[in-house]
């Protein structure tokens, strides 16, 4: 069996086991669980050791056909911009299994939605056939509304239910209804992206077509990644939902819309992309800003970082929309830098939740001196989402920053920089509340709730961050390459306009500036 089917396969069929194993084999159910996504996180660090940069083609490649009539089939393979993506998903995906020992009631149905989630958005990342790439993430997506429906915490959690289910809901439906017209428009009787990219460099999908269809693609990927204004279920969601699960979708399955973009959108529809590229940069910048704005005035931990994700989403849209390779290469180090963090400030805030009994930040305070090896680590994940040097998320901004410069130098790049600013505002003011001060009363007699293997996921994630900041060049070498190509493919037959036809800047669209070799 080919490595990335092994990465897929592990976690579901985990998850059928756990199906037929009677509830009440709670430790086993867990070891199934904790082995299944070890198996998937192994394999995802030995091929990204094995990926060769730079090399032609897909790496680690599988093909076969499901339904040749349509053109439907079984395709994973690797390029720059997934490798980095799979070894953090998997990772993350073995960390939220290694922190749900909290769940104590109907582990088995929560066990295996986990597996289900982690599955999914695994083999969304490989797959390169559009059917394949949305019924995985479909597969991923259902188990999140459930899980928040049934083990979901505070007065918010059925709001929290409906309003989650409704925004992804209608954002899968418009990715959807996309991803027909763009099978339909393009007329080569395949959804495999590869065969796509080929067919549409050959004859491109009509102008009028394109224009309406990137749209769709937008807005719908754009929802499933809480693109502002859409993006008020992801604090709501995240607030509610149990640790483990914020925390694969915070860090992991919220990738899927960028990654969509990337594939399908950029690509193939590259008229659609000069027309739309403006307003997808200037939505990113209200991600920054309005984010990072709401965010400074939460108590409560888990809607800060709901709003903090949201914030820091910003940077990957605005290095997408510049179309430069630097700010493509910037938004795919984002992306995976992100899920790192995301992953690892959900598990530290869930457990600060077991230690004080809320994440109400006015209820913590001076737990550095009780709990000092959580508060190290929630001091670098605070400084890592800071864009502090040294860790992975400010070589991506900083990677997007110069993207977006080449561009437009003006209110875009500044906006951007305020939104970093408002961003060290509300994690400082986070470390001073939860860690500093004196301990509370209430507090002084708390425990420390887990163990070592626990406290080991979560150095995982630290150490994942601090390894791809000191040495940014094992994500970069990887990932520049198929980011010249998105780049350079989605730039081809964009007629340039002159400046300021959309009124953004000085060059007017965002993506007529990435055409023409831009570093």
């Amino acid at each position: 069996m080919d490595p990335l089917t092994i990465i897929i396969t592990a976690p579901l069929a985990a998850a059928g086991l756990i199906a037929v194993i009677p509830g009440n084999y709670r430790f086993l159910i867990r070891i199934i669980a904790l082995l299944s996504t070890l198996v998937s996180a192994v394999t995802a660090i030995w091929v990204f050791a094995a990926f060769v940069p730079g090399a032609s083609g897909l790496q680690f490649e599988a093909k076969s056909v499901w339904v040749k009539s349509l053109g439907i089939g079984y395709h994973v393979g690797l390029d720059g911009v997934n490798v980095g993506l799979v070894l953090m998903g998997a990772l993350v995906a073995f960390a939220a299994a290694c922190v749900s020992r909290e769940i104590v009631e109907r582990e088995k149905e929560y066990y295996l939605l986990l597996l289900l989630m982690a599955g999914g958005i695994l083999g969304a990342f490989v797959s390169w056939d559009m059917f394949a790439f949305y019924f995985f993430h479909e597969l991923a997506l259902v188990p999140t509304f459930l899980m928040i429906g049934i083990w979901g915490r505070g007065d918010d959690r059925v709001y929290a239910t409906y309003q989650i289910t409704l925004y992804l809901s209608f954002g899968a439906l418009l990715v959807l209804v996309g991803l027909i017209a763009v099978y339909v428009q393009c007329g080569a009787d395949t959804f495999d992206m590869v065969e796509l990219q080929r067919h549409v460099a050959q004859t491109p999908v009509p102008a009028t077509a394109q224009r309406w269809i990137f749209p769709l693609l937008m807005f719908g990927f754009g929802i499933l990644v809480s693109l502002w204004p859409f993006h008020s279920w992801a604090p709501t969601g995240y607030a509610a939902a149990p640790t483990g699960v914020a925390m694969l979708h915070a860090g992991v399955i919220k990738k899927f819309g960028l990654l969509g973009l990337i594939r399908v959108a950029l690509p193939l529809l590259p008229e659609g992309a000069r027309e739309w590229l403006p307003v997808m940069g200037a939505l990113a910048v209200g991600n920054l800003i309005y984010g990072g704005w709401v965010a400074m005035r939460q108590t409560d931990l888990n809607r800060l970082l709901g709003y903090s994700s949201v914030a820091h989403v910003g940077f990957a849209f605005l290095g997408l929309a510049s179309l430069t390779i630097l700010g493509v290469t910037g938004a795919v180090v984002v992306m995976i830098a992100h899920g790192f963090l995301a992953g690892l400030n959900f598990a530290l805030s869930g457990y600060l939740r077991r230690v004080v009994g809320s994440t109400e930040m006015d209820r913590m305070g001076g737990l550095l001196e009780k709990l000092p090896f959580i508060g190290a680590l929630l001091v670098m994940a605070m400084l890592a989402g800071c864009g502090v040097p040294g860790f992975a998320n400010f070589v991506g901004e900083l990677l997007v920053f110069f993207g977006a410069w080449e561009v437009d130098k003006t209110w875009v790049v500044f906006a951007a920089w305020a939104g970093l600013v408002v961003g060290a505002v509300y994690t400082l003011r986070a470390v001073r509340t939860i860690l500093h001060g004196p301990l509370r009363k209430e507090l002084a007699a708390a425990t420390d709730p887990v163990g070592a293997w626990h406290k080991s996921a979560y150095a995982g994630l630290v150490v994942a961050l601090l390894l791809f900041g000191v040495v940014p060049g094992l994500l970069i070498a990887r990932i520049k390459p198929d980011a010249k190509a998105v780049s350079g493919t989605a730039a081809k037959g964009i007629e340039m306009k002159a400046a300021g036809e959309f009124g953004i800047g000085t060059t007017g669209a965002f993506a007529a500036g990435g055409v023409g070799g831009r570093r």
